[in-house]
């Protein structure tokens, strides 16, 4: 069976001896192992890394931005056989998969204006012949530790700027769908990145721990759960370094009486259940204000829900989602769905029987919809990242504001309306980092930046965008004034001494 390693050096190598399994979620089998570094061998990466990286920074600016120019060809070029890998060991269906490496690719495209990015701010005569002027330098050796569930999108949005900015990156992705982020790597070099400026090492906690330990390492991105992502920020903090890390999210589409609800029926369909609910952006509580909104929405959402079709990505486009990523998080999902039945929410839509012929054993969960659920339930509570979705019934719009305020996480949120002052309202008052109008997912475009409040978010600089010019780069200010002299002309008589 393939034993997938980490990319070294400019290389894939195999790595010690610890392995752990890659499943085909689908199937349920086994499908591969990915090796698990030792922190020895995650040391020896950022070494490799730090001797490659003074020579990239020193490299001009629009020289590196070729590069990633050269790296969006290929990506383009290679979208099929990325999207295929990944489908494979993530389960969602293809043209999601591609999905993921395009928006990932955008953020490649935004960084190819890093000779603008990096540029530094200048004053002169800010005194008696003084010069001020600002540099954005490199930070040295920076990682990033990425999530599952966009294994193409999310690394590209960490490693992408922070190689245009000049450092080294190290990459330590998911070990559940470890084969895209390698042949990314592979691209990168093929496009002209030199050797040891990317280099991928899989892993688990031990090389975590390793990569927030070791001193040359100058700043780490995390994507993940909250208690992880709180637990990498104290602890990488603590040890000097830059940190990003963004948890979870219970994002909230408020529906208004005055709502499409064609629309927005349609809206949460997609939202909801889309890759199955495995979307830190995806909407899992729909707040339909008023009773009569709220039986409107629910008897639009059902047929919907009924019909959407569930399967392997081999089954072809028309496939809405697939399963999850594993047989620990469909039990985690079938449970939670169990404590809402139990809690006293009403299931309308029940997935829990769902059987595909010829994949019994593989991690698929039918679409869920809860009506009447309230904030003390711990469907509420908690983010169960599957396809679950709940309806909160409010009678007021505040009521309905309250409820996206109130909760610990602040990823995102929407509203569904016609009318542009409660749009407005909306958008200035909630405490959510990223605001949909009309908009049931609102990641925004690669040239602004993404980025939760509350427990969603540890750390103050935001992923892609101008954010992640300033999260990988150091700024120099530099005061300088020139003494005066060689400007009134030559000296033709020996200078005495004054």
């Amino acid at each position: 069976m393939n034993t997938i390693g980490h990319y070294v050096d400019g290389s894939r190598t195999q790595g010690a001896a610890r392995t752990a399994e890659v499943y085909n979620p689908a199937t349920g089998a086994v499908q591969a192992h990915v090796a698990l570094a030792s922190a020895a061998e995650l040391d020896r990466a950022v070494e490799i890394a730090a001797r490659a990286q003074p020579a990239w920074a020193a490299t001009n600016p629009q020289r590196r931005a070729r590069v990633l120019m050269k790296f969006v060809t290929l990506l383009n070029r290679d979208m099929d056989k990325l999207a295929e890998a990944l489908s494979r060991e993530h389960g969602k269906t293809l043209p999601d998969a591609r999905g993921d490496v395009q928006r990932g690719l955008e953020v490649v495209e935004f960084c190819i204006g890093a000779p603008h990015h990096l540029k530094g701010e200048f004053t002169d005569a800010a005194g008696p012949g003084i010069d001020m002027y600002s540099m954005r330098q490199a930070l040295g050796v920076c990682a990033g530790i990425t999530p599952f569930n966009f294994p193409a999108m999310i690394p590209l949005w960490m490693f992408a700027p922070a190689i245009a900015c000049g450092n080294a990156f190290i990459l330590k992705p998911s070990e559940r769908d470890p084969s895209v982020p390698i042949m990314l790597a592979e691209l990168f070099e093929e496009a002209g990145l030199p050797k040891g400026i990317l280099q991928v090492v899989n892993g688990d906690k031990e090389v975590v721990d390793a990569i927030l330990d070791n001193e040359t390492v100058q700043a780490v991105g995390f994507v993940g759960s909250t208690p992880i992502a709180a637990y990498i920020y104290e602890r990488a903090a603590a040890g000097g370094k830059r940190v990003q890390c963004f948890g979870g999210a219970k994002n909230h589409m408020i529906v208004m009486l005055d709502a499409d609800m064609d629309k927005a029926a349609d809206a949460l369909i997609g939202a909801g259940y889309g890759a199955a609910g495995e979307r830190c952006m995806a909407i899992s509580v729909a707040v339909p204000v008023g009773e009569d909104t709220a039986d409107r929405l629910i008897e639009k959402l059902v047929p919907r829900i009924e019909a959407l079709k569930v399967g392997p990505y081999t089954a072809g486009d028309d496939v809405d989602f697939g399963p999850v990523v594993s047989a620990a998080a469909k039990a985690n999902i079938e449970r939670m769905v169990q404590s809402g039945v139990d809690e006293g929410a009403e299931l309308v839509v029940d997935g829990r029987n769902l059987k595909l012929q010829g994949y019994e054993e593989g991690f698929f969960v039918g679409p869920h919809l809860f009506d009447r659920v309230t904030r003390d339930m711990e469907i509420y509570r908690k983010e169960i990242f599957g396809p679950v979705l709940s309806c909160v019934r409010a009678e007021t719009y505040e009521e309905a504001l309250g409820l996206a305020m109130d909760h610990e996480y602040g990823n995102g949120t929407a509203i569904y309306t016609r009318d542009g002052d409660t749009a407005r309202d909306f958008a200035a008052r909630v405490n959510v980092g990223m605001v949909g109008i009309n908009v049931p997912i609102p990641v925004p475009l690669a040239y602004h930046t993404f980025g939760g409040w509350k427990k969603s978010m540890f750390g103050d600089l935001n992923q892609h965008g101008p954010d992640s010019f300033r999260f990988y780069t150091r700024t120099k200010t530099v005061t300088a004034r020139w003494p005066s002299g060689i400007k009134e002309g030559g000296e033709f008589s020996i200078p005495l001494m004054e």
